[in-house]
């Protein structure tokens, strides 16, 4: 099974964009909201990376038989919808109506540490010192972040209100953590610009179908949708392309840990654009402390051993799925074997039974 494109310098360099992306997408999400309801939003942007994902495939020459493929697992591609974007959408965004922005933030910055533990108790992930030590930091430095320069933006809540967004916010998060492992179990063999069109689809249409019941849309004007197309084909679709194709190339707790650093980026981001006063020195050290964590997390990886030859090609795909016009495609339809110790050892590379 050939290697996936690029030198030593593709990670980073695609680690680096997609945390940059994802801070700009929460800054704009953040103007866009006083506008339009958040679930509102997030149906839109969705809705708006579906099509531009689509156009992007359609143009490749052998784009739409890949995308036919992810088609061809609906209770793959419907599974990955639920987890990924309906209810980590609807978990988060509900919880920010009940908690306020900044606690939903941290339990979504504790990412790492569920990924970490999913990985570890469902998964048979390996595990080392300088992991469990990189994580705790992180998580930690993210939560003195959150009670050092959160004041003044949460909302109010009783008792009954905190638990319930909590909840909410907990289980968005635990959701997103899983759809990691689950794309890299059910879309292995599928170059993420084959596999999104069905995920981001069938969740465009369950958010959707939630916003149209749920949500009342009489004051959104054509303004505010252009924003939000602009969010989802601008900001959002780029970052899906790149953390899928992270997560295949380093597994879903480098990209989540990674991720951590991007709350971090919109503080700075708000400061830089005058929404909110410079971060204290405190809030700095943290800064340092998270990116460090991250780091330890992240790096000292080793490589895996080669695959054996004569391997069997993975079940549920076409045999020859990436072995033609690899070039045409980007190579990214060649999977290559995981370079990180996060691959989970029950889970065959390649795998896309559905």
């Amino acid at each position: 099974m050939s290697r996936r494109w690029g030198g030593p310098l593709v990670v980073p360099a695609l680690s680096a964009l997609m945390v940059l992306l994802l801070a700009a997408g929460w800054l704009m999400s953040a103007r866009l909201v006083d506008g339009v309801p958040a679930l509102a939003v997030a149906t839109g942007r969705t809705a708006a990376s579906f099509l531009a994902i689509s156009l992007v495939a359609a143009l490749h020459p052998r784009g739409w038989r890949d995308v036919r493929t992810a088609f061809g697992r609906p209770s793959g591609y419907l599974l990955l919808a639920f987890l990924g974007f309906f209810a980590y959408y609807s978990g988060t965004l509900l919880g920010i109506g009940r908690i306020g922005a900044s606690r939903v933030g941290l339990i979504v910055s504790l990412l790492p540490c569920v990924t970490f533990i999913i990985g570890l108790v469902a998964f048979g992930e390996r595990s080392s010192v300088r992991k469990v030590c990189g994580t705790l930091l992180a998580v930690a430095a993210a939560c003195g972040y959150a009670v050092a320069d959160g004041s003044g933006h949460d909302a109010a809540a009783g008792t009954g209100a905190l638990l319930t967004g909590v909840l909410l916010a907990l289980g968005g998060t635990f959701t997103y953590a899983l759809y990691g492992y689950v794309y890299r179990q059910r879309m292995a063999d599928v170059s993420p610009l084959a596999a999104l069109p069905a995920i981001t689809g069938a969740g465009a249409v369950m958010l959707g179908l939630a916003t149209v019941l749920f949500v009342p849309l009489g004051g959104v004007t054509a303004a505010n949708w252009g924003g939000v197309a602009l969010l989802g084909a601008g900001l959002t679709a780029p970052v899906f392309l790149i953390s899928h194709e992270l997560i295949l190339r380093k597994g879903p707790l480098y990209t989540s840990a990674v991720a951590l650093i991007v709350p971090f980026l919109i503080r700075l981001g708000e400061w830089s654009l005058g929404w909110a006063g410079a971060p204290g020195p405190v809030v700095l050290v943290l800064i340092v402390a998270c990116a460090a964590g991250v780091w330890l997390t992240v790096g000292g990886s080793r490589p895996a051993n080669p695959a054996p030859a004569g391997s069997m090609p993975s079940e549920g795909a076409p045999s020859d799925a990436t072995t033609t016009d690899s070039a045409t495609t980007g190579s990214a339809v060649d999977v290559e074997p995981t370079t990180d110790t996060d691959q989970p050892s029950g889970i065959r590379q390649g795998q896309g039974t559905s």
